[in-house]
C-alpha cells in the first residue's frame, strides 16, 4: 500500500509540475462543447436533447487526448521497467496510475461538465444526473484506456493506434451515460442504466489493471 500511495503521489506531483497535462484536456473539453453549441445553432429545446451526448463526447475525446501520457514518461526514464520487475504486484501499481490519471483529467471534467450542461440548456436536476454519470463513467474511460496505452507505449507514434484500439471500447460508456440523462429528462426511471454504469465501473477497475500489467510486460519485453 505504501508503494501504491507513492506512485499515486508521484504522478500527481509530476502533473502539477507539467501544468499542460492538467490544462490541455480541460481546455479541450470546454472548447469542444462551445464549438458544438456554436455549430448547431439550434433552438434551446432542441439543444437540450443533444446536450448529454455533447458533454459525453467531449469528455471521451478529452480522456483520449491525455491517455498517451499515462505510461510514456515512465517508459522514457526507466521507471516502467522497475515497476514490472519489482516484487510488488504490477496490477496494483497500474491501479495507482489509473486513479492518478482520473484525478488529473476525469475529476476536472466531472466537476465542470454539469456547468457546461447548464450552458447547453439542461435543468439543474438533469445536471445532477449528468454529474452522476460523469462520476461513474470517467474512471471507466481511464481504466479501459490504460489497456490501449500499455499495448502502444513502446511505439513512437502510437496515438493513432491507441485511438483505434480504445474508441470502440468507449462506445458502451458513451451510449449508456448519455442515454441515462436523456431518459431522466423524458421522465422515465434510470435505475437500470445507473446500475449498468456501476457494473461497468466495478468490472473495469477489477480487470483492467491485470490486463494492463500483462500488456506492459509484452510491450517492454
Amino acid at each position: 500500500m505504501n508503494v501504491f500511495i507513492t506512485i499515486l503521489k508521484r504522478d500527481l506531483i509530476l502533473a502539477i509540475r507539467h501544468r499542460a497535462e492538467l490544462l490541455n484536456p480541460m481546455l479541450f473539453f470546454v472548447l469542444v462543447i462551445v464549438l458544438f453549441q456554436l455549430g448547431l445553432r439550434a433552438k434551446p429545446e432542441v439543444l437540450v436533447d443533444f446536450a448529454p451526448a455533447i458533454v459525453w463526447i467531449a469528455a471521451l475525446l478529452s480522456a483520449l487526448l491525455s491517455l498517451d501520457h499515462m505510461f510514456r514518461s515512465d517508459m522514457e526514464d526507466g521507471a516502467l521497467e522497475q515497476m514490472i520487475i519489482s516484487t510488488q504486484a504490477t496490477s496494483l501499481l497500474v491501479l495507482a496510475k489509473i486513479i492518478a490519471h482520473w484525478i488529473i483529467t476525469g475529476l476536472a471534467v466531472t466537476l465542470v461538465g454539469p456547468l457546461l450542461g447548464m450552458m447547453l440548456g439542461l435543468s439543474f436536476d438533469a445536471t445532477k444526473i449528468l454529474f452522476l454519470t460523469l462520476l461513474i463513467g470517467t474512471p471507466v474511460l481511464s481504466a479501459i484506456g490504460s489497456i490501449g496505452v500499455a499495448l502502444t507505449v513502446g511505439l513512437r507514434r502510437g496515438g493513432v493506434i491507441l485511438s483505434l484500439l480504445v474508441l470502440p471500447l468507449f462506445v458502451p460508456v458513451l451510449i449508456f451515460a448519455s442515454q441515462t440523462v436523456t431518459t431522466y429528462i423524458a421522465g422515465y426511471p434510470i435505475a437500470a442504466s445507473i446500475s449498468f454504469l456501476i457494473a461497468l465501473l466495478v468490472l473495469s477497475l477489477s480487470l483492467a489493471p491485470w490486463a494492463t500489467a500483462a500488456a506492459l510486460r509484452v510491450s517492454v519485453s
